[in-house]
């Protein structure tokens, strides 16, 4: 048995042991990326770090610590509230908010983790407090980065528009991003109806907030006198001076990140130490609610991909693919391919690295350029919703209030089912009409 097809195998033992046994998932991967690298790979252990996402790891811990500072001190619930007024107690158009505002930033250059970055935190505050699904809310905000992640003038627009001019394919700019931008409306569309939306439409503020008040007050009888006065101060609308700054904070890192395109997670870091140095009182439990299983959940698995990638297994699935021969069976294999890597690795390198695989046949003339770059772009970047992508793990780690292994067990099942059903629906809308 070849090497390649050694990890591919062990990647399968580690995800049935996680889901069998109540084991994280990236302790078992970093254990398989030891055994893999060494054994199989030849790898030491500098080649086996070099696949750990260090830039993602300061972005979860970062994003995760400034939010738990503005949970503590009641920013993100002055916030909900505030929500709340601007769409006059509709409760159901929360989520299509949160879509809209993350689809506009990327439109208009955020890189797509910064954007959810931002909101997601934001959002599941929101879905927590007012009984939205997790699922929802993290789904909106997800596709909604992805919506507009594509637009002529956004990063993953600009950059697959550049292969495309590289490798002197016929290409359109528009036909991407309206794609793109289609594709993940009606994905939020099925996503809003199956997980409640349409109930939501039914449920204004006055009925929120009073289960919002029952919560609460539930919570209060089973805390001493300090928790009792902490929760009366965050269930309060005014602004005390730590929310002032903590939301000064946050626009700080729209900013930073948006404008100045410095990193989102040492940026969370830097507001995150200034807040505690402050108002030490309300910051100080703010690691212990860092999501530190998440981050090692995710990190190990990356690191495992990165054996994968650097011992040459994602392009050993990628060549074996193109050497098929039949370009309509080559096209819907390498959407699926670029949908599965896509879902534990970075969606831009995928996309870097497919279309490029695409060209031999593309250069044939049977399969439409224009169409297959489409297909290639939502098959990689839709399954960002995965808890093993960077937004999918920021969705998890941002949820407040819930079970985050059920909430995980939910997004990898979702991620599963875009997985499969996305890239044939990309390939038969896009690639089949243009074939011939």
């Amino acid at each position: 048995m070849s090497a390649e097809l050694i990890s591919i195998l062990v990647l399968v033992v580690v995800f049935v042991i996680a889901t069998t046994r109540s084991i994280n998932m990236g302790a078992l991967a970093f254990a398989a990326a030891f055994g893999v690298g060494e054994l199989v790979a030849g790898l030491d252990a500098d080649g086996i770090f070099a696949g750990f996402p260090g830039d993602l790891f300061v972005v979860l811990v970062g994003v995760t610590y400034l939010f738990a500072i503005a949970r503590a001190n009641g920013t993100t619930d002055w916030l909900v509230h505030a929500s709340i007024r601007l769409v006059r107690g509709r409760i159901a158009l929360i989520p299509w908010v949160m879509f809209a505002i993350t689809g506009a930033l990327t439109a208009i250059g955020a890189v797509s983790p910064a954007a959810v970055a931002i909101v997601a935190p934001i959002a599941l505050s929101f879905a927590a407090q007012y009984g939205i699904s997790p699922l929802l809310m993290g789904a909106m905000v997800v596709h909604g980065a992805q919506g507009g992640g594509f637009s002529p003038i956004s990063i993953y627009g600009s950059i697959v528009n550049g292969i495309v001019e590289r490798e002197k394919l016929p290409g359109s700019e528009l036909t991407l991003f309206l794609a793109s931008l289609v594709a993940n409306l009606l994905i939020a569309g099925i996503v809003f109806v199956l997980c409640g939306g349409l109930k939501l439409s039914s449920k204004q503020r006055g009925q929120a907030d009073g289960e919002t008040k029952t919560k609460t007050m539930t919570k209060e009888k089973e805390t001493d006198r300090e928790e009792e006065e902490t929760d009366g101060e965050r269930g309060s609308s005014r602004l005390t001076p730590a929310r002032i700054a903590t939301l000064a904070a946050l626009v700080v890192l729209v900013v930073a990140v948006l404008v100045f395109d410095l990193d989102a997670g040492l940026t969370s870091v830097t507001l995150a130490v200034f807040l505690s140095a402050f108002w030490p009182d309300t910051s100080r439990k703010a690691v212990g609610e860092i999501a530190w299983p998440t981050v090692l959940l995710i990190c190990g698995v990356l690191t495992y991909v990165g054996v994968l990638e650097e011992m040459g297994t994602i392009d050993y699935a990628g060549n074996a693919v193109g050497d098929i021969g039949i370009p309509l069976l080559a096209a819907v294999l390498l959407c699926y391919i670029g949908a599965i890597i896509s879902a534990f690795a970075s969606s831009v390198g995928i996309m870097g690295a497919l279309i490029p695989l695409a060209v031999p046949f593309l250069a044939q003339g049977e399969i439409g350029a224009i169409g297959m770059v489409a297909a290639l772009a939502i098959s990689a970047t839709v399954v960002d919703v995965s808890p093993f992508s960077t937004n999918g793990a920021l969705v998890l780690a941002a949820a407040p209030d819930v079970d985050r292994e059920r909430f995980f067990r939910q997004l990898m099942v979702y991620g599963g089912i875009v997985v499969a059903v996305v890239p044939a629906a990309a390939w038969l809308l896009l690639v089949v009409p243009g074939f011939g």
